[in-house]
């Protein structure tokens, strides 16, 4: 019967014949490679859905999740009607035809930049504060609040009475108007006190008008936080603002409501009233692939061909302002550089799961290299021979290559813009595991063989074509290496920069591969003068392995330097956020007093150390500003902060969290011994300049005092300002604590937080560790990191099959061997050294070129990638700023090459094992494995 077959294939009439011979041939290794065909499509078409979905999810996010003030466009005509009659500027400043402007304004915005009406806000405000007067008004320093008063279209369906009614516009206003009723929200009348009742007059015009307003109505917002009202926050929000004049002083600012028709009255006060139209976009409406196009319509509308259309609409004087053209832009380029180090990741992968299906191939091509010579010889051409292997092939892989993306699609999402990259991918990986065995098999069997022909590694010689591909490969290497290291990942040469680990991984691996035998041969040599067997058989087994034996080696290169080069960015990654909240916190746990009594109790600092995990805490006193007027302003700070510290734990502190140099012996009583009573401080350099080494009177909480500046230091943990004055605690005339400073990476937060919450729920504690989580919360950031770590568990995943592939290729072999052996004396424990010895020579070779490859890698691509978008959040102000560079980490180096050679030498050993549970007879019976 398999004759038959045979011969039938070898004539090639009987397609389905033929085919149904081969795939039963083995039908085992096949339906491995099936498998292993399903996983690679899958995984295939999974990256460009997971990177389009997490885009859309991260894109709308942000957009939704942006404050109103930063993302609606706001459209505003300054001083509606200032050139019209006063009649016509009321009427224009009326209900109806701000109403129908607005409909106008509708028609006029492009169609990709879709409004969400329920949320978009229009009418008439005033675009100055005025002065409520009054005896009910609150002055908290004596200064009067400063009320912004809107005629705001829709409160009905924005809000709820809490009491009274919604403002209402009885009769014509004018802008002489007496007085118009308002409405205020539930905070703002808790806040200043103000009810039901409340009239506040208005500062008077020059010819002595003054309009009052009478409160008629207390709302509840439905939803402060969407668009309608945050888009203009002091509508619903009062809040305290400091004069700038000193010494500094607190005032009220608030919203009043008023309706729409009662708009006109506004002329009569010095608010200059204007019209505004505030529009908000629709979040769903954005997407990656429009971008370019919104950011050119956003631009249009804000000083293009689009506002003068708003113009004809809104005023000749009309003027738009938006910050969602910076925030898209921001986002397209941040999703850029996130992508592109995916890509990093991504084509180090792709190419270890292609080499994994070319191993898996030849497994196949060379279980049935019997069939095929004999095929061969009984005159099968190769153009046949091919093409019944490409029709198993096809009846094999297509299938499993459809089912791998339809499960990427199920599991992942159908996204219309990335379902074309996908189907693109899972078809080149289809593409590859039909193409791989025909073109093998045909290379191998370009001329009929009569007998197999070793290739032995250790004798193996290159030709000239593989030079010049070896020769071509490297050029290709140190382009790409020099193309990331002068402009990143980003621009057109994208690919080819992503491209560097896993060319240069491929060009080590013939480096290793060429200069493997000559060891191998001294290695020989030595053993055969040694009276031990195991060493000089493991090393002739090794030598007699074929050359083909380069792919299991790139394979682990690649995976090697790939794990390497992703375990360096997330380490770093890792460790910029660390030091970051570092930074911020300046300790594992900072406790800080309320901001209206800043002064926390003393027992305080007992129970905090008491708490698990803490191992010091260090008590802080910190006054933002004492009267000390530097010469030269950083950052706009004219007064500098004081800090008042104890010495010893403060400096016991400063060694918990890794600080040294800190001058902290200079605050010692005695450092002024010719000065009495003369308190040492360490000085910021700018206060150290205004001061010098004068004696300087100070005021400050703690007291009156003289201080003298013995010690400079740029910075401290204790505050992020530039400017500062550092001195002991205790020799201030009336000492207190507002911030303990506390390390211990291990420190319990819950338990933190309950021992603090005994002292008051308005004392503040935050944590290193929840601040170093804030960095990632971007959904783009941290998708992309999802993104960039599964790749890379893929890539070990590929690595691990094919070194398994590369033992199940030689496992018939290697059984029959130690069967044979066996019947020459040769133990259990023997047979099992054998195959460890013949594993760790390939697999330490593997290793060593990993470590040294990857850090090659990490070294040479380092300076080409900034990985600050990445580990910080990806919108701008939002996190640090500063770089993160790649740097070699001995972790990621080391872990994965003794996770090779730990894998070999258990593989070896569980064949080993598996060797001795069959009978030597059967083995024999079996014939010869060649």
């Amino acid at each position: 019967m398999r004759t038959r077959a045979l011969t039938a294939l070898a004539r090639g009439p009987q397609v389905s014949g033929g085919m149904i011979a081969g795939l039963t041939a083995a039908p085992g290794l096949w339906l491995a490679y099936g498998a292993l065909v399903v996983l690679t499509s899958f995984l295939a078409a999974a990256l460009p859905l997971a990177i389009q979905v997490n885009e859309d999810r991260a894109l709308r996010q942000t957009v939704s999740a942006s404050h109103p003030s930063r993302s609606t466009l706001q459209l505003n005509d300054p001083q509606t009607g200032l050139g019209l009659p006063l009649p016509e500027r009321e009427t224009a400043l009326g209900e109806a035809a701000v109403e129908k402007t607005y409909h106008r304004v509708l028609e006029n915005i492009p169609d990709l930049l879709k409004i969400d009406e329920s949320q978009t806000s229009y009418g008439i405000r005033t675009s100055n504060t005025l002065a409520g007067l009054g005896p009910e008004v609150p002055r908290p320093d004596g200064l009067p609040p400063q009320f912004s008063v809107a005629a705001q279209a829709g409160l009905a369906e924005h809000a709820t009475v809490r009491e009274g009614h919604f403002p209402r516009a009885p009769g014509r206003a004018t802008a002489v108007s007496a007085e118009i009723e308002a409405a205020i929200t539930t905070d703002t009348a808790k806040e200043m006190g103000l009810r039901l009742g409340s009239v506040i007059p208005f500062v008077p015009m020059p010819q002595g008008h003054t309009l009052r307003v009478r409160i008629t109505g207390i709302l509840e917002p439905r939803s402060p936080e969407a668009s309608y009202w945050s888009a203009q926050e002091i509508l619903w929000n009062p809040s305290l603002d400091i004069d700038q004049s000193r010494p500094p002083r607190e005032y009220w600012k608030a919203g009043l409501l008023i309706h729409p028709a009662a708009a006109p009255a506004l002329l009569g006060t010095l608010g200059e009233p204007e019209a505004y139209w505030y529009l908000a976009p629709a979040p769903g409406a954005f997407t990656p692939q429009n971008l370019p196009a919104l950011t050119d319509q956003i631009a249009s509308l804000e000083g293009g061909p689009g506002l003068v259309g708003l113009r004809g609409v809104a005023g000749e004087d009309a003027v738009l302002a938006t910050g969602l053209d910076a925030m898209l832009s921001s986002h397209e380029a941040v999703a850029s550089t996130l992508n592109a180090i995916v890509t990093v990741a991504a084509v180090s992968t792709g190419s270890v799961a292609a080499i994994t299906l070319v191993i898996a191939a030849g497994i196949l091509a060379r279980r049935r290299d019997s069939e095929f010579a004999l095929l061969r010889a009984r005159g099968a051409s190769l153009s046949t021979l091919g093409s019944r292997l490409l029709i198993e092939s096809v009846v094999v892989v297509v299938p499993a290559a459809a089912a791998g993306l339809l499960v990427a699609v199920r599991l992942i999402g159908e996204s219309e813009a990335a379902i074309a990259r996908a189907v693109t991918a899972s078809g080149g990986v289809a593409l590859l595991a039909c193409t791989t065995l025909p073109v093998l098999v045909v290379t191998a069997h370009g001329r009929v063989r009569v007998h197999d022909e070793r290739g032995d590694l250790a004798g193996a010689k290159h030709s000239g074509r593989r030079t010049v591909v070896e020769l071509t490969l490297l050029a290709f290497a140190v382009s790409a290496v020099a193309t990331l290291r002068r402009s990143g990942t980003a621009g057109d040469s994208n690919l080819l920069a992503a491209s560097a680990p896993v060319l240069t991984s491929i060009v080590a691996a013939f480096l290793l591969t060429r200069s493997y035998p000559l060891p191998l041969r001294r290695l020989g040599r030595l053993a055969a003068r040694r009276r031990g067997l195991l060493g000089f058989l493991s090393l002739a087994r090794v030598g007699r392995a074929g050359s083909s034996g380069t792919l299991p080696i790139m394979v682990l290169l690649i995976a090697l330097t790939t794990a390497s080069f992703g375990g360096a960015v997330l380490a770093a990654v890792a460790g910029a956020r660390d030091q970051a909240a570092l930074r911020t916190l300046g300790a594992d746990a900072r406790i800080s007093a309320p901001v209206e009594n800043p002064v926390l109790p003393d027992s305080i600092t007992r129970t905090v150390r008491a708490v698990p995990g803490v191992r010091v805490v260090a008590p802080v006193m910190v006054e933002e500003e004492v009267n000390v007027l530097l010469k030269k302003p950083a950052g706009g700070r004219r007064f500098p902060a004081l800090i008042a510290v104890d010495p010893k734990s403060f400096s016991q502190f400063l060694r918990a969290v890794g600080s040294t140099g800190f001058p902290v012996g200079s605050l010692k009583s005695d450092a002024n011994p010719d000065r009495p009573g003369v308190i040492s401080a360490i000085a910021s350099p700018g206060v150290a300049e205004t001061l010098g080494h004068e004696l300087q009177q100070v005021s400050t909480r703690a007291g009156i005092f003289t201080l003298r500046v013995t010690a400079i230091q740029t910075d401290t943990p204790v505050i992020s300002s530039s400017e500062f004055l550092i001195v002991d605690s205790a020799q201030l005339p009336e000492p207190a604590t507002t911030t303990l400073l506390i390390s211990g990476e291990e420190a319990d937060g819950p338990a933190l937080r309950k021992a603090v919450s005994a002292y008051g729920n308005a004392i503040e504690v935050r944590l290193r560790t929840e601040e170093r989580e804030r960095y990632a919360d971007s959904p783009l950031q941290s998708g992309a990191e999802l993104i960039f770590a599964s790749s890379l568990t893929a890539g070990s995943v590929f690595a691990l099959t094919a070194l398994s592939l590369s033992f199940l290729a030689a496992s018939k072999e290697r059984t029959s061997l130690l069967a044979r052996l066996r019947t020459m004396g040769l133990t259990r424990r023997q047979a099992r050294w054998l195959l460890v010895l013949e594993a760790l020579p390939p697999a330490a070779l593997a290793a060593v070129g990993g470590v040294l490859v990857g850090g090659a890698t990490i070294w040479a691509l380092g300076p080409g990638l900034d990985l600050s978008h990445i580990a910080f959040s990806a919108l701008p102000g939002s996190g640090p700023t500063e770089l993160v560079s790649l740097a070699v980490d001995a972790r990621s180096l080391c872990l994965p090459a003794l996770a090779v050679v730990a894998l070999s030498v258990a593989t070896a050993t569980v064949q080993a094992w598996w060797a001795a549970r069959a009978g030597t007879i059967t083995e024999l019976r079996a014939g010869d494995a060649r």
